[in-house]
């Protein structure tokens, strides 16, 4: 395989990289299929990351995070994808709504909120699409009034990843007039709380062990304090640098799970014996693996650069972020599907990873922004 290395990889984070393999291999492959079952992990697995400093690892240490940098949190990133995970939570658990919280919310918020986020203690649910609304942020229906030292929030919402497991959720709701700058963001302290309730949970094509939910707002009472930020208007600003920075990891997980798919498929066709010669034999198999890790490659080096933007300081910005998003999304489907029809009868069977990244896979072009609403943002760029 290729001997490339990021130009942002060194000694502390290859150590961080031999901890989050030896957890994801002990305590993360081996449930998944019960996971899967079950339709969520088990709480005890997500503690068990927050006490190997596994989550939440680029929040400052001033918010009770681990001081880290973007890099800490890809390496834990690549090391799922390595296992053909999507059970665990990290991209939105400790990769995103964290991040959002501190986007966000003033300092006094975040050091709140954040110490149980980085211990694994607390579960968080980012509230944002509606039924009808997907990636049409502005639109957002839900309606926050302020009633005294309160506000009263209601409406729906959907595909909420870690619905019914979480204590924490950032609800976006409509505080002012119609357009994106009538939005405001709410923390919600979920447990016991009047007011929110679960909906179906939702059957997806893929990624079953995630618990995916609707949510129902009836007069749900937050205090003024909750305001994230502590001004009204302010969170379709704070959604977007949000979704930029999502797009950008969707964009790194695609990538890091199409390598892992020419892995597996060239050790399977290195081994698979038919008509008289190894799969790898064939002319035709190595052609078709060389596109994919050709495609792969050019994904790798161009999400390199933008997290060598990140690690420098630099804005990656929001058409930056939507082509990297975009492109290594589709390829990563393309990838994937090409590697699986080697496996023949046995990549259609869920026993084997090849599978699982193909089901997995297909919500990459969807969610963060659907490809097609994303391309509409590079093209305002030019």
């Amino acid at each position: 395989m290729s001997t490339y290395r990021s130009p942002w990889m060194n000694e502390e984070l290859e150590a961080l990289r031999t901890t989050a393999r030896r957890f994801f291999e002990t305590e993360v492959a081996p449930h998944y299929d019960r996971w899967v079952e079950q339709g969520k992990i088990d709480r005890e697995v997500w503690r068990k990351a927050g006490e190997l400093g596994l989550l939440c690892i680029g929040i400052p240490e001033e918010y009770g995070g681990h001081g880290g940098t973007f890099a800490h949190e890809v390496v834990v990133m690549e090391e799922q994808a390595r296992v053909a995970d999507t059970a665990l939570p990290y991209v939105p658990g400790s990769a995103g709504g964290p991040y959002m919280l501190m986007k966000n919310g003033t300092p006094e918020q975040t050091r709140k909120w954040m110490p149980k986020l980085v211990s694994g203690e607390h579960f968080i649910a980012v509230c944002v699409t509606e039924p009808g609304g997907g990636s049409d942020v502005a639109n957002v229906r839900t309606t926050a009034r302020r009633d005294g030292n309160e506000y009263v929030i209601n409406g729906s919402k959907t595909f909420v990843t870690m619905g019914s497991q979480a204590d924490l959720a950032i609800v976006c709701a409509r505080t002012g007039g119609p357009g994106k700058d009538g939005l405001s963001m709410f923390m919600v302290e979920v447990r016991d709380c009047p007011g929110f309730h679960l909906g179906r949970r939702l059957k997806k094509v893929g990624q079953h062990a995630i618990d995916t939910h609707e949510v129902f707002l009836e007069d749900l009472r937050v205090p003024v304090e909750n305001l994230l930020g502590g001004v009204e208007g302010k969170a379709f600003g704070g959604a977007m640098s949000g979704f930029d920075r999502e797009r950008l990891v969707i964009a790194l997980t695609s990538i890091a799970t199409a390598e892992r798919a020419i892995e597996l498929t060239v050790d399977y066709a290195k081994e698979r014996k038919m008509f008289g010669q190894t799969l790898w034999g064939f002319q035709n198999t190595r052609i078709k693996l060389a596109e994919c890790m050709t495609e792969a490659k050019i994904g790798r080096v161009f999400i390199d650069t933008l997290i060598m933007k990140v690690l420098n300081g630099e804005p990656v910005d929001s058409a930056d972020s939507a082509m990297a998003k975009w492109w290594c999304s589709e390829k990563q489907n393309r990838i994937i599907d090409e590697c699986l029809q080697f496996f023949g009868g046995y990549g259609y069977m869920m026993e084997y990873p090849i599978a699982r990244l193909f089901v997995d896979a297909r919500v990459q072009k969807i969610y963060g922004g659907a490809n097609e609403a994303l391309k509409g943002i590079i093209a305002k760029a030019y």
